[in-house]
């Protein structure tokens, strides 16, 4: 019998990990991937041709196709300079041919997951178009990914509640998707542009609380001078259950592996960033979840999550090493 898992959130290693999961063919995967990504390309997709965000999709239809390498190779493939198509990648003329076909945003989906062999689900939260507001501690809203990710505010301001305008509705397969998994997977990124718009969308509240089965949150590795400043464990934690019905949580995963400390001060210096350590490990003994401690560090001249140990870790819940 097949174990149902469903990752929800993005961020820049969650194709890797899906890459390492797929292996197992016990497993079932399902990708739910949020909608307001508006960075620049994007945004211009969104603006001239009214479609959804398909960056993260991308991603995933590639990490979840049979042959991942050539799947990447080709949607990056840009053509040579001399050409009429010069600087386009393969992955935005089939985006335009598809659109231009007047193929639905979810009918795309599922031609390309055909056409690369994709087995497992590739799944928007939202077929609204949304977008991201942030209230920060002085009462001033910023609407957009790319505004929160790039602030043109003084950044040193806490974000002190995220929200959309208007009450968007979930994908009726992301509901499905949730409701008939075994294990739900909060991914880590950053925070308020990556993985708190999916917690955002109307009945995902709902819908995560009457899923049957374990919901894991994966911690960040480090913080993020203008979304997470100075924020642990603790910290992280409280956002989520913000955002979703507090006790729902059942496992935070969290890196407990040593940081080399020049590492540390050059984040520290360039990127003001630091390591994302728990506060009071005390202070956890009340709580409904259990903090699961594991290395999950792939330190080389980045400090982020090693996507072959963070999947060996879902592996790991899954075969009951962890309880």
């Amino acid at each position: 019998m097949k174990t149902n898992i469903t990752v929800i959130g993005w961020w820049t290693w969650t194709f890797n990990v899906l890459y390492w999961l797929k292996k197992r063919e016990d497993f079932n995967l399902a990708a739910i991937i949020s909608m307001t990504d508006n960075w620049w390309s994007t945004w211009e997709l969104r603006d001239q041709f009214g479609i959804l965000p398909p960056w993260d999709i991308r991603r995933a239809i590639a990490a979840l196709s049979e042959d991942t390498w050539m799947v990447r190779r080709l949607f990056d493939y840009k053509f040579k300079k001399e050409w009429k198509l010069q600087w386009h990648s393969v992955w935005n003329i089939l985006l335009t041919a598809l659109t231009d076909i007047n193929w639905g945003f979810e009918e795309w989906i599922e031609a390309l997951s055909s056409m690369f062999n994709v087995k497992w689900k590739v799944i928007p939260v939202t077929l609204d178009d949304i977008h991201l507001w942030v209230e920060l501690e002085n009462w001033e809203k910023i609407i957009g990914e790319t505004n929160i990710d790039i602030p043109k505010h003084n950044s040193d301001l806490v974000i002190k509640d995220a929200f959309l305008i208007w009450e968007w509705k979930i994908n009726t397969k992301a509901k499905e998707s949730i409701l008939n998994s075994d294990y739900i997977i909060i991914w880590p990124g950053d925070l308020y542009s990556s993985v708190v718009p999916n917690l955002l969308i109307e009945w995902i509240k709902d819908v995560l609380n009457l899923s049957k089965w374990k919901v894991i949150y994966v911690c960040n590795i480090m913080t993020k001078r203008w979304e997470t400043n100075n924020f642990w464990v603790e910290d992280f934690v409280d956002v989520i259950e913000k955002y979703i019905w507090t006790g729902r949580i059942d496992y935070v995963l969290v890196n407990n592996w040593w940081i080399d400390e020049e590492l540390v001060e050059k984040y520290k210096l360039e990127e003001w960033k630091k390591p994302v350590k728990i506060k009071d490990l005390s202070a956890f003994e009340w709580k409904t979840y259990k903090i699961v401690e594991r290395d999950l560090l792939d330190e080389e001249d980045y400090i982020r999550h090693n996507p072959k140990k963070l999947a060996q870790a879902i592996k790991d819940f899954v075969d009951e090493w962890i309880k």
